[in-house]
């Protein structure tokens, strides 16, 4: 008789089930899907053309007479007002052809104006042959560069690649150069064309809201900006960086050292409970920034108003947390120690304090959280200052390419702090729920070995007593 020795298959877990964990491979792969989705979609809208672009990039510009808005490459306009600005330019150039030709003569004087004109388009392909890599910025200043770049295109010499001019503005160019060449085939300032030169045509690429920037662009703007040196007024990014975490956890520190002691005895004597917790429930509601003025009053306009309102925007939370969280400890083990003759000293010192450091750890690293949403507004409290100020007058300018980097910069810095605290947590508490999974993992046995050493190597060298009932007696 043949038995069937195919294993019966195991029945594969589900991945919604209620209250149930998930495996650990599982977890890890939604852990990486929860950041990179959000990523995938902002790459999507900002690089796939038949998606959500509202705006036009302008990679060549044109200056318009009777305007008073100068767009320069960059810049972003509306899909419905990019072909209008196409449109106002050729208008333009359709007004300038006639004065192109030798035979019409220009009026008497104008020749000043017009060469004065004729060198700011000259200087339309600037930007161009910076992002080709033909000149650097501090080259575009020089005209006779731009001038010979001006006669290698025309001529077919080189040809930009980034972007393909039209063939519309190929043309514009050749026919420039005509005129240019005409007086000189040399860049001459003195000697400069004086009859009117055809603008380019404006050409854009489909883009993101200039609110929206590309991740490529954040990066770049990010590294730029993120390896510039201090200068006299100005500090480095990562001076203003340090500044703004002194002022997140100088006011969650003051904040813990006030809020903790008063949230224990709240949670462990109702008399404490009913004469500070109503006003504290009362206060928490009020804004804090309300109280700005006052505190640069106070304070002057330094960092400790800013320090201050994190402290006011952090305490009355944490004042309640903490009470709640005390209350939650067992009764039955006050009891028993009231019953092994525990004063009300001891009950707090050696009870009600070591029984919910775990949980009161917890609270911390969770209200830590709550002080960094109270940065950007305490930087704002009197002399504005560290990543709040880049912020705000980046954001005044539009630079929204330089502002994410900083946002997404004071994002990680929450994260990996919460990371790190809520890692620390197994390690100073390992006999709780989640303490034996941070045991066993490689850093923290790394981490526990030397405190471990330093304890056993003093248990060691202990005197030893013959009345003693330690196990090395026994």
């Amino acid at each position: 008789m043949k038995t069937d020795t195919k294993k019966a298959a195991v029945p594969r877990e589900p991945w919604f089930a209620a209250r149930r964990e998930l495996s650990a491979k599982r977890a890890a792969v939604l852990t990486v899907f929860s950041f990179s989705l959000p990523l995938l979609i902002w790459c999507a809208v900002s690089y796939l053309p038949f998606l959500w672009h509202p705006d036009v990039e302008l990679k060549i510009s044109a200056d318009r007479e009777g305007v008073t808005t100068v767009y320069t490459p960059g810049d972003r306009v509306s899909e419905e007002f990019f072909p209008q600005f196409e449109e106002a330019v050729r208008e333009q150039n359709r007004q300038v052809e006639p004065l192109m030709s030798l035979l019409k003569p220009v009026e008497a004087g104008s020749e000043a104006s017009i060469r004065r004109a004729n060198k700011k388009v000259l200087r339309h392909l600037a930007s161009l042959l910076v992002e080709n890599g033909w000149l650097t910025e501090e080259q575009t200043k020089d005209d006779a560069a731009i001038f010979a770049a001006w006669k290698e295109i025309a001529t077919g010499a080189r040809l930009p690649e980034r972007p393909r001019l039209s063939h519309e503005n190929l043309e514009i160019i050749r026919r420039n150069w005509a005129a240019m060449s005409a007086y000189s085939d040399v860049y001459d300032s003195d000697n400069f064309v004086s009859r009117p030169l055809l603008s380019l045509i404006p050409q854009g690429r489909p883009a993101n809201p200039d609110y929206l920037p590309a991740p490529h662009e954040v990066l770049i703007s990010g590294y730029k900006e993120f390896s510039k040196p201090a200068e006299a007024e100005r500090p480095s990014m990562w001076q203003r960086v340090g500044h703004s975490m002194r002022i997140v956890f100088g006011g969650f520190l003051l904040a813990a050292l006030v809020g903790v002691p008063i949230g224990v005895i709240c949670g462990t004597y109702s008399f404490f409970s009913k004469l500070i917790e109503p006003f504290t429930d009362f206060f928490r509601y009020m804004p804090a920034p309300t109280f700005s003025t006052l505190l640069v009053v106070v304070f002057l306009a330094n960092d400790a108003p800013k320090m201050a309102l994190v402290f006011i925007g952090t305490i009355f939370q944490l004042v309640l947390v903490v009470a709640n969280t005390t209350r939650r400890l067992d009764l039955p083990l006050l009891e028993a120690a009231q019953t092994l003759g525990a004063n009300q000293l001891q009950l707090l010192t050696k009870v009600v304090i070591p029984g919910i450091l775990p949980n009161l750890y917890n609270d911390l690293r969770i209200l830590l959280g709550w002080a960094w949403t109270w940065l950007v507004i305490a930087e704002l409290v009197g002399v504005k200052s560290g990543l709040t100020e880049f912020i705000e007058t980046q954001g005044r300018w539009r630079n929204f390419d330089s502002v994410y980097p900083v946002i997404i910069l004071i994002g990680l810095i929450g994260f990996f702090t919460d990371q790190i605290l809520s890692f620390l947590r197994g390690i100073f508490f390992p006999w709780t729920s989640d303490g034996a999974a941070a045991a066993s993992n490689p850093l923290a046995k790394g981490l526990l070995f030397v405190p471990r050493f330093f304890k056993g190597a003093a248990n060691e060298r202990l005197p030893y007593h013959p009345d003693s009932t330690s196990p090395k007696q026994a």
